[in-house]
């Protein structure tokens, strides 16, 4: 049916509504800090036929439905069933890795099955070899938790009982996993229950024809524009590396090449690196990249809506099995994003050739540290899981944003960590001159520190980007990296593993986090000195990288003035070297950088 734009308008406002309504519920209502603080989870909508109609900005998702679709015809399908699955295998990256787990209700309309209200959340622990079942110790994803494949957890209103009990019984934490499950049938409840007062309001007809209408405008515009980026008959290539994966492999690369015809694209990343022993592996759903791209090319289009358009104007997207980014079962998932990072990074890459340097800088995967062990009041087992914010690439119109964890999840607030979890946080600021510099400066990381206050208690680290740090692009520099330390300012002061588990901690030593910064955009030495005063008022450089990165001096005193003729004595003596991609020091073309970091 053809739907008038102004109602198509009102439907996607509608949509959006009932979507974070169904947020907020899921939020409020889950028992673990990973969904309630940290807010690691989203809400989709799909049509029956389990094309996308609404979700969320994630790169990393795959077709999240179709396994549940593939394993339950519809002709099975009942009012009142929940299905559940974290399967990353069997959904083919539909989750990436085996924490994350999805729900779904179907939507009926005189009984007929019109649309399916889905939920998704990462879980505190699921039980597995250690404490949040997601480590960087495990080589195996048998060891990183119980795998659910698609299954009906409610069968026409009534609960599994026996699954759902086993499920629980798995995990460290039972309450939480109890808890946050209701959370999660609570929310997809709640929203085909507003689906299906949408279908009451503007009649089935009307409302699929509207999600037509979405699904096509998105697919216009993006094809449109993917078009217009890469030209038919170009080919383009970028490589990217992940340090390492904590068990002695690495660098692991991620090779890209991008192929435009008059008939459409091919994306080839068949040449990447053999999968890892640990478990930095990506299962890479072909709709990964293309939401990347899609992301990438409607950010000012606020009108448009995320749904299927964007998944498939990339249908030619070749993996290999076995590799970094397609491996084989059982391989283990559990810190895949170290990788997913390089493959955001790497479709970047591919632009930034297109557009001669005009996109984002390369930006840091978020740095995670987690402490295990008892509490003092009562032997009770406590898990301190801390994903925190780095620095994001620098943009052809502005700095890149500072300490951000990963799209829009958050850090734990201290005043929680304190008071649930025996440990103290002594220092937490943004990290001075880690941003990569550059005419527009790359976001900076921060610095963490930690105090544990309980004796016994085994600490995890994840943080990449170190040897590799985000590359900067047309003149900008690439970030600093990062590190690890342990008792800083003391005799047993010592770096620590950047992947590592099980690093023994005692009541009163302190680890410190150093997160690495993103990329910088265009020549240092044409950021305008004021802002270099900024960003040194601000905390963000110090004098003395203010001088060696941005060739700014200052006078004496305490309003730190910029001293004119000194800076452009400093500036007359620059280099001029802007080749299209930086990092380890020295500026290359994109055939250069292909040789150096694919070879």
């Amino acid at each position: 049916m053809t739907v008038s734009a102004v109602t198509v308008e009102i439907i996607k406002g509608a949509l959006r509504s009932a979507q974070a309504e169904c947020e907020a519920l899921l939020e409020r209502t889950a028992m673990s800090p990973v969904i309630r603080e940290k807010q690691d989870y989203f809400i989709g909508f799909y049509g029956a036929d389990g094309r996308l109609v609404t979700g969320t900005k994630l790169p990393l998702f795959g077709d999240v439905l179709r396994p549940i679709l593939d394993r339950f015809p519809a002709e099975e399908i009942r009012p009142g069933d929940i299905f559940w699955y974290n399967d990353c295998y069997a959904s083919r990256g539909g989750v990436s890795h085996t924490s994350d787990q999805v729900f779904a209700t179907p939507v009926f309309v005189e009984g007929q099955l019109v649309a399916f209200a889905q939920s998704w959340a990462h879980f505190r622990d699921i039980g597995g070899a250690w404490p949040g079942s997601n480590t960087p110790g495990t080589e195996s994803i048998f060891q990183e938790g119980i795998i659910v494949p698609p299954v009906r957890l409610y069968r026409e209103g009534v609960l599994n009982t026996d699954l759902f009990e086993t499920f629980v019984r798995n995990s460290r934490f039972p309450q939480h996993a109890r808890g946050d499950t209701r959370a999660l049938t609570a929310a997809v409840r709640l929203g085909e229950k507003r689906l299906a007062e949408l279908f009451a309001r503007f009649g089935t007809d009307v409302l699929l024809g509207a999600v037509e209408t979405m699904i096509d405008q998105s697919s216009r515009v993006f094809r449109r524009r993917l078009t217009e980026l890469f030209p038919p008959g170009g080919s383009w290539r970028f490589a990217d590396r992940v340090d390492g994966d904590g068990k002695g492999g690495g660098p692991f690369t991620v090779r890209f090449t991008l192929e435009s015809r008059e008939d459409g694209f091919t994306l080839d990343t068949t040449e990447s690196d053999a999968q890892a022993k640990g478990p930095i592996n990506f299962l890479m759903n072909p709709t990964v990249p293309n939401t990347v791209f899609g992301l990438y090319l409607l950010r000012d289009e606020p009108g448009l809506m995320m749904n299927e358009g964007l998944l498939r104007a990339i249908a030619d997207v070749r993996t290999k099995d076995g590799t970094i980014i397609q491996p084989a079962f059982p391989a283990p998932l559990g810190q895949r994003s170290n990788t997913l990072a390089r493959v955001i990074s790497s479709c970047l890459g591919l632009i930034a050739q297109a557009t001669e340097g005009e996109s984002p800088a390369a930006s840091s995967i978020y740095t995670i540290y987690t402490l295990t062990g008892r509490q003092p009041s009562d032997g009770s087992l406590f898990y301190k899981s801390g994903g925190h914010g780095t620095g994001q690439g620098a943009r052809p119109f502005a700095d890149g944003l500072d300490v951000i964890y990963y799209v829009a999840q958050q850090n734990y607030p201290i005043e929680f960590l304190e008071t649930d979890m025996p440990v103290r946080i002594r220092t937490y600021a943004i990290r001075a001159d880690s941003g990569g510099p550059g005419r527009w400066r790359g976001g900076c990381g921060m610095i963490r520190e930690m105090e544990v206050l309980v004796d016994g208690a085994t600490l995890n680290t994840r943080m990449d980007n170190v040897d590799n740090p985000p590359w900067g692009v047309k003149g900008g520099e690439s970030g600093r990296p990062g590190r690890f330390v342990l008792n800083p300012g003391t005799p047993g002061e010592r770096e620590l593993p950047r992947l590592a588990q099980g690093i023994p901690m005692q009541r009163g030593d302190v680890v410190r986090m150093e997160s690495t910064g993103g990329g910088g955009w265009g020549h240092p030495f044409e950021r305008e000195p004021w802002r270099v005063r900024q960003d040194l008022r601000g905390g963000f450089i110090t004098e003395d990288g203010a001088r060696a990165d941005y060739g700014v001096v200052f006078r004496a005193g305490p309003d730190r003035e910029v001293d004119e003729e000194a800076t452009a004595k400093l500036r007359a003596q620059r280099s001029d070297n802007t080749a299209m991609f930086h990092r380890h020091g020295v500026h290359r073309d994109a055939d250069a950088w292909w040789e150096a970091m694919a070879g």
